[in-house]
């Protein structure tokens, strides 16, 4: 091994002379990567992040499977199978994580990727072993960590493992918002306000029954993201370059998707059809379409609790969101809805997450889909960010709200909305006509009712009782009887 002193830049870091086919290039000694990540280091320097920690263990795990295949198969000797899997082993466990050194959006197809991990795989087993980094007779990144493998098959299988890695806590997050929504929806299940619709009064709705709409609508959303999640679970291993499974051991070939689930306790599932496999990768929009629908539908419930909140003089003022911030550098006392509005700002975030996959979907051409890296990224901070905006919509929004149940009366009571109630009894015409006399003059519904003698007061009392309002039960033979 040719040692150096670099010229470059730092004179005192010890360098070591690697090469590839484009050619020679200096490495620093101590490093785990190799040629292949420095210059993907130098050609991306896109995003100014790494690899996230969960793709770097998926693709650890990823590898080490491959290992234990190929030991099976006889591909590999037992002495650098073993190797192998005692590095990917370390990476798992959170070491050399530094090492892997290459922006998340990449050209190449995720080749960058691959190879860093192959990389730093092969330097660690080395040092395992007692040799020199960067030594790759003793194991190389291509020929024995990558062996039976591509970048083409390596790389949307670790990408399906992060989502399925990061999915179960974002899960569970909702489970709890869900949980939230409900303990809620039976705290004001007893308060009755007026519904809108068009932002103009409706008819009369329980508090509780909103909140109750917003844990099932929240509970949509989950099932959504469960039951596309298993557009993940089919991996493409064994396809290697294109799909057709050139240069993998047909042992290797056959087993190495169940070593992931093994090791996973995943059910993955090798393809029917790798070429297509290799050719798609739709399933990451289908889950990415999951996550933005469950996005969009709490920004609308969040738009709500803004709404009802509003005020707290001059608007809805129906309910009270937890004080969590000054709202204001100048109007002193201000005190803003920022938990909803940052949901918001994610649902934003995650529906243009994705649309760029569902563009690096469509942009895939002919055997291969070079666009991975940049769906990968999307679809991964969509998965975190959701995770984080629900847990602090729950902890420091949705938990501590109160209801404001005087305020919700004045308003009911104050509104025409309740003259809906009023048409099965005396006709659309004539409601409406008395809807707008009360507009006009401010003078309640049931008053002008009863002034009229269109009803008696008993009857108005019934007919317009806000919680009967608030459910079905009109009788079917009452009307007949009036229409008679």
């Amino acid at each position: 091994m040719k040692y150096v002193i670099t010229s470059i830049e730092d004179q005192s870091v010890t360098t070591r002379l690697e090469a590839d086919s484009i050619g020679e290039k200096l490495v620093p000694a101590e490093a785990f990567y190799g040629v292949q990540s420095l210059r993907a280091l130098e050609n991306f320097p896109i995003t100014d992040t790494r690899l996230r920690p969960e793709m770097i263990t998926a693709l650890a795990i990823v590898k080490k499977a491959c290992a234990i295949a190929n030991l099976e198969a006889g591909a590999l000797d037992e002495k650098t199978a073993n190797a192998i899997v005692a590095a990917c082993d370390e990476i798992i466990a959170g070491k050399y994580h530094e090492e892997f050194i290459v922006d998340p959006i990449q050209g190449g197809a995720g080749t960058s990727m691959n190879m860093n991990a192959n990389e730093v795989i092969a330097n660690v087993a080395i040092h395992l072993m007692g040799g020199t980094k960067g030594d790759y007779s003793v194991v190389h990144p291509n020929d024995h960590v990558n062996f039976g493998q591509s970048t083409n098959d390596i790389i949307p299988s670790a990408g399906k493992l992060t989502a399925l890695m990061l999915l179960p806590h974002l899960e569970q997050s909702l489970e709890t918002l869900i949980e939230s929504f409900n303990k809620k929806a039976v705290e004001f299940d007893g308060i009755i306000k007026m519904g809108r619709t068009q932002l103009q009064d409706a008819v009369p709705v329980r508090l509780g029954q909103e909140f109750k709409a917003y844990a099932t609508a929240t509970a949509r959303g989950l099932r959504r993201i469960r039951a596309l999640k298993e557009e993940l679970y089919t991996l493409n291993m064994g396809a290697t370059a294109i799909g057709t499974g050139l240069n993998a051991d047909k042992v290797y070939f056959d087993t190495v998707t169940t070593k992931i689930s093994e090791l996973t306790g995943i059910p993955f599932v090798q393809a029917n059809d790798l070429i297509d496999a290799t050719q798609n990768i739709d399933s990451f929009s289908a889950v990415s379409g999951a996550i933005k629908d469950c996005a969009l539908a709490l920004s609308k419930i969040s738009n709500d609790l803004r709404l009802m909140s509003s005020g707290p003089r001059t608007g809805l003022g129906e309910i009270n969101l937890p004080a969590k911030q000054n709202g204001s550098s100048i109007m002193p006392g201000k005190v803003n809805p920022v938990i909803p509005e940052v949901v918001s700002q994610v649902a934003f975030r995650i529906a243009g997450n994705d649309m760029t996959i569902s563009m690096a979907v469509e942009a895939g051409q002919l055997e291969l889909n070079a666009f991975e890296p940049v769906a990968f990224d999307a679809l991964f901070q969509s998965i975190i960010i959701l995770d984080r905006a629900v847990q602090t919509l729950t902890v420091n929004c949705v938990d501590g709200i109160t209801a404001n149940e005087d305020r919700c009366r004045e308003l009911l009571d104050n509104s025409v909305g309740m003259v809906t109630a009023l048409c099965p009894h005396i006709g659309y015409a004539q409601a409406a006509k008395l809807a707008k006399e009360a507009l006009a003059t401010r003078v309640p519904i049931r008053k002008l009712i009863i002034e009229r003698n269109i009803l008696t007061e008993e009857e108005c009392a019934t007919i317009l009782d806000p919680f009967s309002m608030t459910k079905p039960g009109i009788s079917g033979e009452d009307l007949l009887e009036k229409q008679e």
